[in-house]
């Protein structure tokens, strides 16, 4: 078991972020945060990655939270504490100090118009639990320290302390696991601000359903129950939800979204390679493995099973959309993909690895909502087979169409 999270791991990080260059930043521990018990899993200080912003971006702010899973018990968050997804040492020393900043994180004012000049702060995932634990007492036996929340809570500080809170633009995002911390956190977030201050939150891939009567479903609630168990989110997670649910239930964004109040995005695939590579079966057979692996291999009867997962999350984003108490805006696609801001095919140049809908790419649907240009509601209701959504261009014609379009199609603000 341990040695498989590791690997899931490994791999969900090469799908989220992709394999890409960009603007190199350095990794900075937060000191401060340990007289708080802000720690990670295995007790080291939390992590960040920060770029100032420069030009008219001075004032605005950008706040992405790392996605990478969770851990259901001790075991899997022991686990954790060997690698980066629960120990800042173990980050730092694999990634050599510094990590590259790129997709909607660039610098690059051709690519990245919208955000290229904002500060950019990046709070890496070492907790387990999207951000949510607080803990008291550490574990005796394992010596693990469960304090998201706690992390999350320092991390605001120390932005308030270098300025954040006089920004005129803000923006909480984060991509899987970070992606449904970014849905929990957000009012919270928005707290922070004044009310001139335009305070709007970006969830990509984070949407994880319950599909209570899905193929997996008590699979799903079984692996959350574990969640909230280990790092005692019972008293953690938002009132609004655990009035009307269980805790577990109040890990699943269809049951927390229609509460929250200020500005959310979606961005998500109907066909999200995480959700149906890893939560539909716990046991794994060769055939579907290598199905996830490659669509060309696929039988039918797992295609089926697919356009069934499709099927499930399109009814279940609907409804929770309206039945949400403010307007959503959302980019949902049928690429088989799971996160996409992190690197340029997946947000700022995704039309041309064919992901785009209304003629906009994931960025531009972003940045056309986030500064309420328009509206941005697209669902993808024609393709009702997953797609392999890769660019068949060499890199620098991949990058030129990419060029050319901005040129042609955005105004910066």
């Amino acid at each position: 078991m341990a040695t498989l999270l590791v690997a899931l791991l490994t791999i969900l990080s090469l799908v989220v972020v992709g394999i890409e260059a960009g603007q190199n930043v350095i990794i900075s521990l937060l000191d401060s945060a340990i007289a708080k018990g802000a720690v990670c899993l295995d007790g080291t200080p939390p992590a960040y990655a920060y770029r100032p912003g420069f030009g008219d971006g001075v004032d605005n702010w950008h706040i992405f939270l790392e996605g990478g899973a969770w851990c259901q018990n001790v075991d899997e968050c022991l686990t954790r504490t060997k690698i980066p997804s629960g120990s800042s040492a173990k980050l730092i020393s694999t990634k050599n100090g510094s990590v590259p900043f790129s997709g909607m994180l660039a610098n690059n004012s051709t690519f990245n118009p919208d955000f290229y000049n904002w500060h950019v702060f990046k709070i890496f995932y070492c907790d387990g639990s999207s951000f949510m634990s607080d803990v008291e007492d550490v574990d005796p036996k394992h010596n693990l320290t469960y304090r998201g929340a706690r992390i999350y809570d320092a991390m605001m500080d120390e932005l308030l302390r270098i300025g954040m809170g006089n920004a005129k633009n803000a923006l909480l995002s984060g991509i899987s696991a970070g992606g449904l911390a970014t849905i929990l956190h957000c009012d919270k977030f928005q707290s922070l601000f004044h009310k001139t201050t335009r305070v709007k939150c970006l969830s990509d891939s984070g949407f994880f359903i319950h599909g209570e009567h899905f193929i997996g479903g008590d699979l799903r609630e079984s692996f959350f129950s574990g969640v909230v168990s280990t790092h005692g989110l019972t008293n953690t997670l938002p009132t609004s939800c655990t009035f009307k649910f269980s805790p577990t239930l109040c890990l699943f964004p269809e049951n927390l979204v229609p509460d929250v109040q200020t500005p959310l995005f979606l961005i998500e695939s109907s066909f999200d390679s995480y959700q149906i590579s890893q939560t539909l079966f716990k046991d794994k057979s060769p055939s579907w493995i290598s199905c996830n692996q490659n669509l060309m291999t696929c039988n039918l009867t797992e295609i089926e099973i697919m356009k069934d997962f499709r099927f499930t999350i399109i009814n279940t984003l609907k409804s929770t959309i309206a039945s949400s108490s403010s307007k959503r805006g959302y980019f949902v696609h049928s690429c088989y993909l799971h996160g996409h801001m992190e690197y340029k095919g997946g947000s700022t140049c995704s039309s041309f690895i064919g992901n785009g809908l209304a003629n906009k790419t994931i960025a531009l649907a972003v940045g056309d909502w986030y500064f309420d240009r328009s509206e941005f509601q697209e669902m993808d209701m024609l393709n009702n087979l997953p797609r392999n959504c890769t660019s068949t261009d060499d890199y620098p014609t991949f990058e030129k169409k990419c060029s050319d379009y901005y040129i042609q199609h955005h105004q910066k603000p």
